[in-house]
């Protein structure tokens, strides 16, 4: 199935709002990088919420007939990066995510409002 990359940020984005995922971001990447369109960054709270947050995740998207072309990282190590190709979703745990400081990194792309992209329950 070939899915609109902001079809699979939107999905991605409820799911980890829904979860309860912490200081969510996305990052426009387009004009930035050939490697992916946006990227999607997350905190977690402990190591428990980061698995709870990546098999989630993994779980709903796979419904929709969308699955990773990678996951690289572990819960142990503080961090989960799931590929879907033009969506990077990147799970921290605080300490990990202030260590890598993507949002630095990758400070070029844009930064997108994502309040109007998040379904609630009975959109």
């Amino acid at each position: 199935m070939n899915t609109a990359p902001l079809d699979i940020l939107k999905c991605a984005l409820t799911v980890l709002d829904a979860k309860k995922a912490d200081e969510i971001v996305a990052l426009e990447v387009t004009n930035v990088t050939i490697i992916a369109d946006y990227f999607l960054i997350c905190s977690a709270n402990s190591s428990t919420q980061l698995k709870a947050l990546y098999e989630e995740l993994e779980f709903k998207l796979k419904e929709q007939g969308i699955t990773p072309i990678h996951i690289e990282g572990s819960r142990e190590g503080g961090w989960i990066v799931l590929d879907y190709g033009s969506v990077i979703v990147h799970i921290f745990e605080r300490e990990q995510r202030d260590f890598y400081d993507l949002e630095r990194l990758w400070a070029d792309g844009e930064k997108m409002d994502i309040s109007g992209l998040i379904k609630k329950d009975g959109d």
